[in-house]
């Protein structure tokens, strides 16, 4: 299957595997944080302050699991 392939083909569609599965996660994962974030404001606009940072570190603890894939990407060669 992979016999035409030579090493710069590889290494390319490795980097595209890598960036692509290291980057659903935190995709699902922020959609999921800021509807049920925008959904709790909703019910309780009192509340926004207390729910709007906490939500944003969570956005960018999973926003990191994207930035490691990049990272790792920049180093396959």
């Amino acid at each position: 299957m992979f016999q035409g392939l030579d090493h710069a083909s590889v290494v390319v569609l490795a980097k595209a595997f890598t960036m692509g599965i290291g980057t659903i996660g935190p995709a699902l994962g922020i959609g999921k944080l800021v509807a049920k974030a925008m959904e709790a404001i909703g019910r309780n606009p009192e509340a926004a302050g207390k729910i709007f940072v906490p939500m944003l570190l969570g956005a960018a603890f999973a926003e990191a699991i994207a930035i490691y894939a990049l990272v790792v990407v920049f180093t396959l060669s």
